[in-house]
């Protein structure tokens, strides 16, 4: 039996919930300082200060959003879900580029028939090039 190979997993970068944190944090203060007599601009601001602390508090909750191992890829499901996609469910690996207004963005998809799983750099921090090569090693050597 051939070794398996090692497991391997993305998360966010370790910043990127902080520095939602304390987007909420000017959401409010900009809230606060434009209300004068107008409550509404404050709770705007509230609720998306609310959205924005939802949205670190799944970084903070689910930092891995991808996995890899000889058993499959595991993905993220959900607000803090995780779901197993075995090697046999996968059809591709590929990354996708855009590029619009001047600015490339690449994202990562992986195509599991039923589901499609898109991550940006931003989730994996690293370039999604670079993880597509190294799922593409890891399926060549589970397979």
């Amino acid at each position: 039996m051939p070794p398996s190979p090692p497991a391997r997993q993305w998360r966010v970068p370790p910043v990127l919930p902080a520095v939602k944190a304390a987007g909420a944090l000017v959401l409010v203060a900009l809230g606060l300082l434009f209300t004068g007599d107008d409550p509404v601009p404050l709770v705007l601001a509230v609720l998306a200060a609310v959205l924005l602390l939802g949205w670190a508090a799944r970084d903070v909750v689910a930092p891995v959003r991808l996995a890899v191992d000889a058993g499959g890829i595991t993905v993220i499901r959900g607000f803090a879900g995780r779901r197993l996609l075995p090697w046999s469910a996968v059809e591709a690996i590929r990354v996708e580029r855009r590029t619009r207004r001047g600015l490339t963005a690449e994202t990562l998809e992986i195509d599991a028939g039923e589901s499609l799983h898109l991550f940006g750099r931003y989730d994996l921090n690293a370039p999604p090039e670079e993880v597509a090569e190294a799922l593409h090693a890891a399926r060549a050597a589970a397979c």
